[in-house]
């Protein structure tokens, strides 16, 4: 059971969203920093944003199974925004800056299944756009010598959210600092 407000953004966590909502659903690591890294584009253009699970086989999965590596699930962010405020490919240009898409099953210290890079899209013009992006990321990271990128773009599947005490997991109080790192590349999506 988890609290229904995102205390930060003031608003719903789960449900169903405004028509205007769009959901856009990312993997990049742990996701502590992602949320934390969306969420910062502020209520004005995230509605809001919460941490889960999918991408696996097992029906609700908890943190302890995921990290055991048996359900195949990876840690991932929903965030609810308004296409009208933020564009998806904003959002994109988010992801591929904020991770490093290289790395296969891992980010940084982060090792297993659960860490893995990903776009699940909820529509067929997000894909597309994860797509296209994708290839425009390679190009930069190959002019900069870095490796082919191993995200996964696939259709979102069920999502399972994470316990209550994941959500807003980076600025609630007495929660120790987490360095989130990024490949530092600049993404132009084109």
């Amino acid at each position: 059971m988890i609290d229904d407000r995102n205390y930060i953004l003031n608003s719903k966590i789960k449900g169903s969203f405004a028509e205007n909502i769009e959901i856009a659903i990312f993997g990049m690591g742990c996701f502590w920093g992602a949320e934390k890294l969306f969420r910062n584009l502020g209520s004005d253009k995230i509605w809001t944003t919460s941490v889960g699970y999918t991408a696996g086989f097992t029906s609700n999965p908890s943190y302890e199974e995921v990290c055991s590596g048996n359900t195949g699930h990876s840690e991932v962010v929903l965030i609810a925004f308004d296409p009208s405020k933020t564009s998806y490919e904003n959002l994109l240009k988010i992801f591929w800056e904020g991770h490093n898409p290289t790395q296969g099953m891992r980010q940084g210290n982060d090792i297993g299944a659960q860490y893995r890079s990903g776009i699940y899209y909820t529509s067929p013009e997000q894909c597309k756009k994860a797509i296209i992006s994708k290839n425009n990321f390679q190009k930069v990271l190959t002019l900069c010598h870095y490796g082919l990128i191993t995200t996964e773009i696939v259709k979102a599947g069920l999502f399972h959210y994470a316990e209550d005490y994941h959500q807003q997991y980076l600025t609630k109080q007495s929660i120790r600092s987490y360095g989130f790192r990024n490949t530092g590349l600049q993404y132009q999506y084109r």
